[in-house]
């Protein structure tokens, strides 16, 4: 039995309570790819709030608190303006309403890519603040040194690469990547240099089916993909999308839920019994005695 933190629905309050369950660890995810194979896929979505993570844990291998919460939660226009205290904030969160899936949280644009000493810094703060397992950053063999400096220091590291939306400015937008030659081999020896530096997983975002699968097959460490290949080691989306939230639908989206429907409708409910006084009744008045 271990001590872990886990939401106190009835008060909305987190209370040390004793899990039956111990959380999942970093090399246990890595483990799942033993000679090229994972006949367990990796199971990952986003979780922005400890309410969210605990309704997700049980399901999920990794949650990962993504810079995406910027336009999920914040309505920010990209994931660039997010900050470290905001990843940070929502980041413990997670791992205060989780204690079966492993937490990996992004360092956000700006706080990580000057120097390894800055991403160890960094990554040090995210890890101490927030209770989570891993960090993840973007970029490929530019950060392979990185990688390897923070995984020498004890911080486990998952790799982004393909589509990298902190890049989106270099990139021109959030089109699919690999589909010239040059760029197909870019991306694979990307793959291949995180994987060297110690990576535990690498995502694979956006990037044409054969090369996701090339990436796949050139690492040894697992490939989580978003837009990319069932042939991937492990799949993640944005939760937000695969609920049905938002109106817009990435094509590597599939929508498994349409709660942004039952919002609303549920909202209009509401509207219309205030409006009639027929909200609050009796059952939730109280009377005297």
């Amino acid at each position: 039995m271990s001590t872990t933190y886990q939401l106190d629905t009835a008060t909305s309050r987190a209370h040390p309570t004793p899990a039956p369950l111990r959380r999942l660890s970093i090399p246990a995810i890595r483990q799942r790819k033993q000679d090229g194979v994972t006949a367990d896929p990796v199971v990952m979505l986003t979780a922005y709030t400890a309410r969210q993570a605990q309704l997700l844990d049980e399901h999920c291998d990794l949650l990962l608190c993504g810079d995406s919460l910027g336009q999920v939660i914040y309505g920010l226009p990209t994931s660039l303006q997010v900050t470290l205290e905001m990843m940070i904030a929502h980041g413990a969160a997670v791992v205060r309403g989780s204690y079966h899936a492993a937490v990996v949280v992004d360092l956000p644009f700006g706080t990580y890519e000057r120097s390894p000493e800055q991403a160890l810094a960094t990554a040090a703060r995210v890890l101490a603040e927030t209770g989570a397992s891993a960090v993840k950053l973007e970029g490929g063999a530019v950060m392979a040194d990185t990688v390897a400096f923070l995984n020498q220091r004890g911080i486990p590291v998952m790799g982004h690469i393909g589509l990298t939306p902190q890049a989106v400015n270099v990139l021109g937008g959030y089109n699919a990547r690999g589909r010239s030659q040059a760029e197909a081999d870019k991306i694979v020896a990307d793959a291949r240099a995180l994987d060297a530096a110690g990576a535990f997983a690498i995502v694979v975002e956006g990037v044409v089916e054969p090369i996701a699968v090339a990436v796949t097959k050139a690492v040894s460490c697992p490939t989580i993909g978003i837009g990319a290949s069932a042939k991937c080691d492990g799949q993640v989306l944005v939760t937000e999308d695969m609920l049905g939230m938002f109106e817009r639908v990435p094509r590597f989206v599939k929508r498994y839920a349409e709660v942004a429907g039952l919002i609303s409708s549920a909202a209009a409910h509401y509207a219309s019994e205030v409006r009639a006084r027929t909200f609050p009744g009796v059952e939730q008045t109280y009377q005297p005695k």
